[in-house]
């Protein structure tokens, strides 16, 4: 008798189980489609009761709607950014152009030297206004994705080799030495012209901010899993205040504010180095000079 009880108990329990899972199966289901379609906006809720299923089902459509939704709006924003950057691209060029080259000509004419000395200083002007909107532009078609920054696996070397030639005249104008450290060739994952892009404004920061009679140096040594690349220059230097701010846009040191720049060079050259998988140092003292280290990955680096 008991033993008839037991496998009535068992059956019972058996079938429960399976309705359950029966059950589960079904609810699942159900939620793996509202997700789907409230995903691509095309949920619509069929059934309003009290049951815990379609208060759920109810209260995640509204969610994955709502995110469905700012998702669409956000493509939108980029494509108002992207076509906004492109007029500005295009409606400044040319009248940037043209004031440095009416102002070249203007130079070229018998002034008196007060007229000479404002025709430079419009000249000086025109440059760092053309510099603004380049770095502007770069910078807009990065974050909004215009531009891709494209890393694949290839030498670091002749990419030094460029930057190091591209740069000494401009160092040497100022009296300043500029030197290439690196040993043996190695590989990296990088976009090369970006890449060199974010060097360059290393470069062109270490070359303002050191003083005639300083150095600069570019050296490059691998590891493991990255290379690092490091600019070091005998210039100004940095708090530690100024260090911790030194990567955000717009921001410009104390001791460089009176200078040329308009301080988007350095997050700029973040920017380009975090979408390749990489990162930035830096290190400095005021008076005793900086050194902004890159580190590029030696590898393919996941997006997920």
């Amino acid at each position: 008798m008991e033993a008839k009880i037991y496998l009535a108990a068992a059956g019972l329990v058996l079938l429960l189980g399976l309705a359950l899972w029966g059950r589960g199966l079904y609810v699942l289901r159900r939620l793996e489609i509202m997700v789907r379609r409230a995903a691509d906006g095309t949920w619509r809720e069929s059934t309003w009761d009290e049951s815990r299923l379609s208060k759920l089902e109810a209260a995640l459509a509204r969610v994955l709607t709502t995110g469905a939704l700012s998702r669409r709006r956000l493509d939108e924003e980029q494509n108002k950014i992207k076509r906004l950057v492109s007029d500005i691209s295009h409606q400044t060029k040319t009248p940037l152009a043209n004031i440095l080259l009416y102002t070249e000509l203007l130079g070229e004419k018998p002034l008196t030297d007060d007229c000479r000395e404002l025709t430079q200083e419009i000249g000086r002007q025109g440059e760092k206004l053309r510099f603004l909107v380049d770095a502007l532009v770069k910078t807009s078609r990065l974050e909004s994705g215009i531009v891709q920054v494209i890393p694949k696996m290839g030498p670091v070397r002749p990419m030094l080799d460029e930057l190091a030639a591209a740069w000494r005249p401009a160092a040497q104008a100022k009296g300043l030495e500029l030197t290439l450290q690196a040993g043996p060739d190695f590989d990296a994952c990088f976009d090369p012209k970006w890449t060199a892009e974010a060097i360059g404004n290393l470069l062109d920061n270490a070359v303002k901010y050191t003083g005639s009679g300083g150095s600069i140096s570019i050296t490059a040594q691998p590891f493991s899993l990255f290379c690092r690349i490091t600019v070091t220059d005998t210039g100004v230097g940095l708090s530690e205040n100024e260090r911790a701010q030194v990567f955000e846009r717009f921001y410009r040191a104390p001791a460089a504010a009176g200078g040329q720049g308009v301080g988007l060079g350095l997050y700029l050259a973040r920017q380009i180095v975090s979408m390749q998988g990489g990162y930035l140092r830096i290190q400095s003292q005021p008076g005793k000079g900086t050194a902004v280290s890159v580190f590029l990955p030696r590898g393919p680096v996941s997006k997920n």
